[in-house]
């Protein structure tokens, strides 16, 4: 495509994507569960969760944070979660993995194929337990504030 050609595309496909966060339009949710929050910040508190394709009356823009409603719900949702057009609910459901509730007691259960014994036993990944117990151990000594100030340092999130 020539140069002179594009321009005209990317200003229509930024506008139809600034229509989509404008007050007073509406747009859907892009995930299998979206949290409509309290407050505009990443570890607030959820007012509510929706489920994927829900869609929302955009009240309030602030930054990267909209202020929506669906309904008697209502909160702050990150943009990125948001899009104009309505998701096609079967196929992007056919890709989301299953809840780990949703597996049986067995297949929980099973032992690592040996392939993958053998793996872990070459790359020195022999006890499991360890480290999810560290892992644990490790997440538990963060802070809310350690996030925010990471997100913020990192321009992720809110902060981009």
């Amino acid at each position: 495509m020539k140069p002179h050609r594009l321009a005209p595309l990317l200003l229509g496909t930024l506008a139809l994507a600034s229509a989509a966060h404008a007050p007073g339009s509406f747009a859907y949710t892009k995930r299998a569960e979206t949290a409509l929050l309290a407050e505009p910040a990443p570890l607030a508190a959820a007012n509510a969760r929706l489920k994927l394709g829900t869609k929302l009356k955009i009240e309030e823009v602030r930054g990267a944070w909209l202020r929506a409603s669906a309904g008697e719900q209502a909160g702050w949702i990150f943009k990125g979660n948001v899009g104009a057009v309505e998701p096609d609910r079967e196929s992007a459901l056919a890709q989301i993995p299953l809840d780990a509730s949703a597996t049986t007691a067995t297949a929980a259960a099973r032992p690592l194929a040996p392939a993958a014994a053998d793996y872990g036993t070459r790359k020195n990944l022999v006890d499991a337990q360890a480290d999810i117990s560290w892992l644990l151990g490790e997440g538990a000594l963060l802070t809310a504030a350690d996030v925010t100030a990471y997100l913020e340092q990192k321009k992720k999130g809110e902060f981009q």
